[in-house]
């Protein structure tokens, strides 16, 4: 099984974004909408038409009128007057090169970053992106466009190795992304960050505090499920962070259960930083598969704004 995306699997996902329903020219009540409310009713809204009402659809747009007249619940449609640009920050760190169940974190990053860029593209926002995290490389950029270059280039980066590598300078870390990412985007954009998020969320508060003033934010983190419950394999070598090795019993039940607490603490905290700021999260698991994950990620918040 490679570590490597293939270009030609993250092309085909095109057919499937349609379902996603996340950018600013989307109808504003589709079913999968409500997740991006808050992010995607800017100050102009056009009407588009009065349709009728769908499982799912906001109920604070009825037309009550309409309705009273046929007798069949109907509501009105709106679209944004203004763009929107998409930003994917997509986490290329040596921790993505990691799996134990159907696939590699980075194949699901690169998935869930095709998946969002092209339903943004099919509704004609500009998309752009960064690859972080590679400690050979400097961060890559590609500038949001109208059209599919920025986001072909993004996938084809996502697939192949960089052919120029500058050793002296690594890439960055997450929460120096979050700093970076507006980057090139104006203010009022939207950013998905698809990365591993096994680190502490208080490093990541400051930073993105600072980018959900001026833009709307996602987190996708990528998980695997080892990384929450360590599987019972005995004594193993593993390498710590600072290239040493490191021994553990993964026999020890008091130990495997307090590496379950720690994952689940952090995992929490980040729903709570998430939470404080209005950001959405939606986590995606190397089991699982990726358009499903997402598409039951839209269907939880739609469900959680019904009952604000």
């Amino acid at each position: 099984m490679s570590l490597q995306p293939v270009l030609d699997d993250l092309l085909e996902l095109r057919h499937q974004a349609h379902a996603l329903g996340m950018a600013s020219h989307h109808l504003v009540n589709s079913s999968f909408a409500g997740l991006y409310a808050s992010v995607f009713r800017g100050q102009g809204l056009n009407f588009e038409e009065v349709r009728e009402y769908h499982e799912g659809d906001d109920i604070r747009n009825m037309d009550w009128k309409v309705t009273a007249r046929t007798g069949d619940p109907h509501l009105k449609v709106f679209r944004e007057e203004r763009e929107r640009s998409v930003m994917l920050c997509v986490d290329k760190g040596p921790h993505m090169d990691f799996g134990t169940r159907g696939t590699f974190k980075s194949i699901q990053a690169a998935k869930a970053a095709a998946l969002l860029g092209w339903a943004a593209n099919h509704l004609h926002d500009r998309v752009g992106g960064v690859l972080f995290g590679d400690p050979r490389c400097e961060d890559r950029y590609f500038r949001a466009t109208k059209d599919r270059r920025a986001l072909w280039r993004l996938l084809n980066a996502l697939t192949t190795e960089p052919e120029q590598c500058d050793t002296a300078h690594g890439s960055g870390t997450l929460p120096e992304i979050l700093r970076k990412a507006s980057q090139g985007i104006g203010t009022g954009g939207l950013v998905f960050v698809v990365a591993d998020f096994n680190l502490d969320p208080a490093e990541l508060k400051q930073p993105l505090s600072q980018l959900c003033q001026h833009h709307s934010a996602v987190l996708v983190p990528i998980d695997d499920p080892a990384e929450r419950e360590l599987p019972d394999m005995g004594t193993v070598l593993f390498h710590g962070p600072d290239g040493g090795l490191l021994e553990v019993d993964t026999s020890d039940e008091h130990a495997r259960q307090a590496y379950r607490e720690a994952w689940e603490n952090r995992r929490n905290r980040l729903v709570q930083l998430a939470n404080s700021l209005g950001v959405a999260v939606i986590p995606v698991w190397t089991h699982e598969e990726v358009h499903g994950a997402l598409m039951r990620g839209l269907e939880r918040r739609l469900r959680m704004r019904a009952f604000l």
